[in-house]
């Protein structure tokens, strides 16, 4: 699984979040995706790295500039009551 962080430029209230998460979630099979206008982060897991280009342009159609974009790797945190 990759987590892909987006700086997103332009977002000024919860519907512009949902903006972004819809447009992303039509066009790519997420795992999860959240935004924030108040850090102006997108965050995206997903199984796979989809098209970064395909990514940031269906995000500038919808009226948002994607300024930087960083990919790692992404590991699912267990949860445990009786951690050793």
């Amino acid at each position: 699984m990759v987590k892909i962080t987006l700086d997103v430029d332009g977002m000024a209230c919860g519907m512009c979040e949902a903006h972004i998460n819809d447009a992303v979630r039509q066009l790519f099979p997420v795992k999860k995706v959240t935004s924030s206008h108040k850090t102006g982060k997108t965050t995206i897991v997903a199984e796979s790295e989809p098209d970064l280009d395909k990514l940031r342009t269906a995000i500038e159609a919808t009226g948002y500039r994607v300024t930087n974009i960083q990919t790692e790797p992404y590991e699912k945190k267990g949860f445990s009551l009786f951690r050793k």
